[in-house]
This record gives structure tokens, C-alpha cells and sequence, in this order.
């Protein structure tokens, strides 16, 4: 049974977010499948950002169906620019596996859910609250920074056992029948009010309830271990033209940016000019030799564990005959029609680059 303050928690905050809670086009309906895409849309990303390619998913993928029956480069395309694009291609893993086990539907209970490719006990938890009614606990970055400061919990919140405490504390908040309204006010709160720096503890209806606000160690929390510092790496990308078309290569499907369309090229070894890397790289992909001719851009990315300056040169094919070695496919395309191929944002900013 709730304590008086968790009682008294739920009530301010579920008040506060009747008045505070965000206009979001995936929220107030109850279709089980949008609130899936959303909360999948919403990982590591920016509510912003996620607005726009929602109303395209909605608008192109409808419902489970369409989805399932949609190529992987069509779900790709749309995706592009959103990042983690295995999220995209587990969307559509997802639905082929509903439309052919489940009758088209989302299981109600988590544990169905967490089975399905890309959905975590996050998003099941999520789902089954929102969608469905079921009064669990949903917790991701917004709340595990919320509930570490609610109860000024000093622990790494990054190790399981700390993660399950913190759990079992926004399960006692969850008035019957509440937790869908509980779970997103929550989100609303971390992402308004209880900010990552400089939270705005004076804006907050739980200020008085917050035993790190009563400690003043709010900035303190949530502890995590130190993150190792991101490597960088430079990679070269070769552009090769052919009567006014240009290569590109289609990335494995079970690696980084798989499924995703590339100028073909790779990380520059210790040791290696970029021409022998471009080379090599060449090699090992396609079966061919190649020179590098001119310089043609330089492009630089940060992805979630290492960073990246890619040098791009116009190159020329001595010898060999092209071969999908090691990518999926190669193409010769019309540069006019690099837009129809789902490409990461170096590859993109290329791509339009050449076009222009």
C-alpha cells in the first residue's frame, strides 16, 4: 500500500500534469500500434525532432498492415535522419512477426511485448500502460533522473540492481488505473521542469517532497559511472563515376547504419595514406583497384560511441570486376536520383553535396 507521501506525490503530480502536459499528436489516441511507433521514435531523440517523422509515419504507415507490407528501404527512407536506424528496421521485424502470430495486434501484457524485436522493458512497459491500461511502471532517462532525486538516491543508476530500486519506488506512485497518466507525467516533468543541468526546483509541484530539493544535492543526482571517452576515427569515402552515374554500396543489414545506402570507403588504418585506404577498403568490399583523383569534401559526425571525419576524393577503378564482396549491393545510380536511397547524414551531405 502507497505511503502518505507517495499518495501525496501522485496526486501533485498527476495535477500538474493535467495543466502542464504537452500537446503531442501521439498522445489522447488509443491506437496501440501509433503509441508503439512513438515511443520507439522517441528513444535517445529529441520530442522535436520526432514530431515531424511521426505525422510521415502515420501518414505512409498507417497501421500494422502497410508496415509489414512495405519494403525495408521504403521504412528506411522515411527514417532517414532520425539515427539508430535499427530502430526502424525492428518497426518493421515487429509488424511481420504481429501480422503473422498475433492477428495484426500488439499483445496487451509486457512480457509479449518485451519478446518483440526493438521493444526493451521500457517501451513494453510504456505500451501496455498507455495503450492498454496496465498500471506498470515505465522508466527511462526522465524518470530514473526524477525518482533518483525524489528520494536523493546516491547509487549508480546505471547498474541493474539500483535500476529495479528505483522501479519498485515509481511503482508504489501508481494510483489503480493511472498508470498510463502517471508514467507520461513523469516524462513531462523530467523534461520540463526536472531538468538533466539546472533543474528548475522553484517550477516543480514535488519540490517539498523531494529529499535531494530538502538536501540540496538535486544537482548531484542521478550518480552515473564515468562514460570512457569516445574514440575518432578517419574514414575515407570514394566517389567513382561512369556515363554521369556515381557507385554507391548498400551496407549489411546487421551492422551500423545497416540497410542504408553509402559511398563506398572505409576507416583509415595506423600507418595508411588515404589513397592505400581507399584502396584497400575498395578491395575488400567490391574486388577492385582504384586511384584517387581529386579531394572532394570533408565531413565530419558524432555517433553514440565514436566520432568521425570523413574525407571524400573523386576516384577512377584501375582493375578488377566490381563484386558485392563484402556489402549487400552496389548500384550505379544517376546523381539526380541519389535522393531515392536511404542514406546515413555524411553519405546524405555528399549526395547533396553533388547534386548542387
Amino acid at each position: 500500500m502507497a505511503s502518505k507521501r507517495e499518495q501525496d506525490i501522485s496526486k501533485k503530480l498527476l495535477r500538474w500534469y493535467r495543466k502542464n502536459k504537452r500537446s503531442l499528436p501521439w498522445r489522447g489516441i488509443d491506437d496501440p500500434y501509433l503509441i508503439w511507433v512513438s515511443e520507439v521514435m522517441l528513444q535517445q531523440t529529441q520530442v522535436g525532432t520526432v514530431i515531424p517523422y511521426f505525422l510521415a509515419w502515420r501518414k505512409k504507415f498507417p497501421d500494422l498492415n502497410t508496415l509489414a507490407a512495405a519494403s525495408e528501404e521504403e521504412v528506411l527512407k522515411l527514417w532517414e535522419g532520425l539515427g539508430y536506424y535499427s530502430r526502424a528496421r525492428n518497426l518493421k521485424k515487429a509488424a511481420k512477426i504481429l501480422m503473422a502470430r498475433h492477428n495484426g495486434q500488439l499483445p496487451d501484457d509486457p512480457e509479449e511485448l518485451n519478446a518483440l524485436p526493438g521493444i526493451g522493458a521500457y517501451i513494453a512497459a510504456a505500451i501496455a500502460s498507455i495503450a492498454f491500461g496496465k498500471d506498470v511502471p515505465a522508466l527511462e532517462a526522465n524518470g530514473i533522473r526524477v525518482l533518483a532525486r525524489l528520494n536523493n538516491f546516491h547509487e549508480d543508476v546505471t547498474i541493474g540492481k539500483n535500476k529495479k530500486f528505483l522501479r519498485e519506488k515509481r511503482s508504489a506512485l501508481i494510483p489503480t488505473g493511472k498508470a498510463g497518466d502517471l508514467n507520461q507525467a513523469v516524462m513531462d516533468l523530467g523534461s520540463a521542469v526536472c531538468l538533466k543541468n539546472a533543474p528548475k526546483c522553484n517550477d516543480c509541484p514535488l519540490a517539498w517532497e523531494c529529499l535531494s530539493f530538502k538536501a540540496g544535492s538535486q544537482d548531484q543526482l542521478p550518480v552515473k559511472k564515468a562514460k570512457p571517452k569516445k574514440p575518432h576515427y578517419r574514414v575515407v569515402a570514394a566517389i567513382i563515376e561512369k556515363n554521369q552515374k556515381v557507385l554507391i554500396t548498400k551496407r549489411p543489414a546487421n551492422g551500423l547504419l545497416g540497410g542504408l545506402w553509402e559511398f563506398p570507403g572505409g576507416k583509415v588504418e595506423k600507418g595508411e595514406t588515404d589513397a592505400f585506404a581507399l584502396s584497400r577498403e575498395l578491395n575488400e568490399e567490391l574486388g577492385i583497384r582504384t586511384e584517387t583523383l581529386d579531394a572532394f569534401g570533408k565531413y565530419q559526425h558524432a555517433y553514440t560511441h565514436f566520432s568521425v571525419t570523413v574525407y571524400a576524393y573523386y576516384s577512377a577503378i584501375l582493375e578488377g570486376k566490381l563484386a558485392a564482396v563484402e556489402v549487400d549491393e552496389y548500384k550505379w545510380v544517376a546523381i539526380q536520383a541519389l535522393e531515392q536511397y536511404p542514406m546515413g547524414k555524411v553519405d546524405r551531405a555528399i549526395s547533396n553535396d553533388l547534386f548542387s
